[in-house]
């Protein structure tokens, strides 16, 4: 798949034409992949690459700074994802002053027409784009027969009585509700990242952790967790994580630590994919190191129980 940070310099299209699609796909949950299914299937008919539009940083990142809500998935992972999904490109420029200021009709000619030469676009029901987010489903359908591209509009996917949306999976993390999220995104939470050197605390209490940076300016959830890990070649494998910034050793930067059941190997720089699959309760702090041993010990034994791991 190919990525696109940046229009081309020289005002050339990127492509000779596609079928796209326009969003932040934040988590790509179930609504997400009825859109993406559609760009798809519209672009292999018309033998046509098929096309993501998206944005690093987000709008909302870059509107709002710290208070933007925390994003459920970080850029490789949508990228991962995307490319999984049958996308040909993604294009995902840096969302900044100039776009956050650009008029639809520019935002159509420059972007949409020029830089990707759409020919057919897929967009979301409630997709609203440009200044102030004056474009409309109307504005393009207005626009796309003098920019040589048609519309057409995806309904929202609704499970068990929910739409399936990105601010209520947010909702559902935050609760620490991972069976709704499951349900709406289609599959387990996950994050991914490279494991990195720690400080080796866990492997003193008996506990070993491979370690992930987050990678992110906030998390969508914490605490104490059942996973299951896949990317070390023996599919996924039943661990214990804590997500938070711990307490108890006076941590200051958010972490992901897994501690992967009857495991025994150096796996530094290795990429892990972590399912979380239940919630166990929240970080804590913990008046010594042997009182923090004991609650890992029942944490343990309550994953295990939970994955069937015993």
């Amino acid at each position: 798949m190919l990525l696109v940070r940046r229009p081309s310099s020289r005002g050339k299209p990127i492509l000779p034409g596609c079928v796209a699609t326009i969003g932040v796909f934040d988590g790509l949950h179930l609504g997400h992949q009825s859109i993406i299914g559609e760009v798809t299937a519209e672009a292999r008919a018309r033998a046509l690459p098929a096309v993501v539009f998206s944005f690093e940083p987000t709008p909302q990142e870059y509107m709002a700074g710290e208070a933007a809500p925390a994003r459920l998935m970080r850029l490789r992972e949508k990228v991962m994802m995307l490319r999984e999904l049958g996308i040909d490109c993604l294009f995902c420029p840096p969302f900044d002053a100039a776009l956050a200021t650009m008029p639809p009709e520019r935002f159509i000619a420059e972007l949409l027409a020029g830089t990707l030469a759409v020919r057919h676009l897929v967009i979301g029901d409630d997709f609203r784009f440009g200044y102030r987010r004056a474009g409309s489903v109307t504005t393009l359908h207005e626009a796309g027969p003098r920019h040589g591209f048609s519309v057409s509009q995806s309904g929202s996917v609704t499970v068990a009585g929910e739409r399936a949306s990105s601010t209520v999976i947010r909702a559902a993390l935050a609760d620490g509700d991972l069976g709704r999220a499951r349900l709406l995104l289609g599959r387990d939470y996950r994050m991914t990242g490279r494991v990195v050197g720690g400080e080796r605390l866990g492997r003193q209490l008996g506990f070993p952790t491979a370690n992930l940076r987050l990678h992110r300016r906030q998390s969508p959830l914490a605490g104490i967790f059942a996973v299951r890990v896949a990317g070390l070649g023996q599919g996924l494998l039943p661990g214990v994580a804590s997500l938070g910034t711990r307490p108890t050793v006076a941590g200051g930067e958010p972490l992901l630590e897994v501690h992967l059941f009857d495991f025994n190997r150096d796996i530094y720089g290795h990429w892990l994919h972590v399912d979380f699959i239940a919630r166990l309760r929240d970080e804590a702090r913990f008046d010594s190191l042997e009182a923090l041993r004991g609650q890992m010990l029942d944490d343990a034994a309550a994953a295990r129980l939970l994955l069937g791991a015993d």
